[in-house]
């Protein structure tokens, strides 16, 4: 059976949610990754997302950088129209409510980001998008 460290959307989803996050959870390169569901902004279906995450005082937070594309996920779209979200981290399922951080609030959230993914950096130089950092606040 292949890890979930070598799988990615759909499938990494699918391996999460069957083990509770035993395998899906840590990632690649020392990172997490939690499971964020939305609400489908035109189809009103639930979509489910792996992103990599940190914990920022209570709060989750996630990158929308898409890799640096100049349109944002599908996900970030989502979360716009409808900011109450669910989120898996490990067995834990819970409601957040999700928003965007400041400006005051993002410099330090981006450099917390980086560390654990540092090629949010080189996403960001690849595209004009100023990416966005989202805070996950539980309800």
């Amino acid at each position: 059976m292949t890890s979930a460290i070598d799988l990615h959307g759909p499938a990494h989803v699918a391996r999460y949610l069957e083990t509770d996050g035993a395998d899906g959870h840590d990632w690649r390169h020392g990172t997490t990754v939690l499971l964020l569901t939305t609400v489908g902004r035109r189809s009103g279906e639930a979509r489910t997302s792996p992103l990599i995450y940190r914990e920022w005082d209570g709060a989750l937070i996630v990158v929308a950088s898409k890799g640096g594309a100049d349109k944002p996920p599908a996900w970030f779209l989502n979360l716009a129209a409808h900011p109450e979200v669910g989120v898996q981290v490990r067995a834990d399922r819970f409601p957040a409510r999700a928003r965007i951080a400041t400006a005051e609030e993002k410099p330090a959230m981006w450099a917390a980001m980086v560390e654990a993914w540092p090629d949010y950096d080189a996403y960001q130089q690849r595209t004009d998008r100023d990416i966005p950092v989202v805070v996950l606040e539980r309800v």
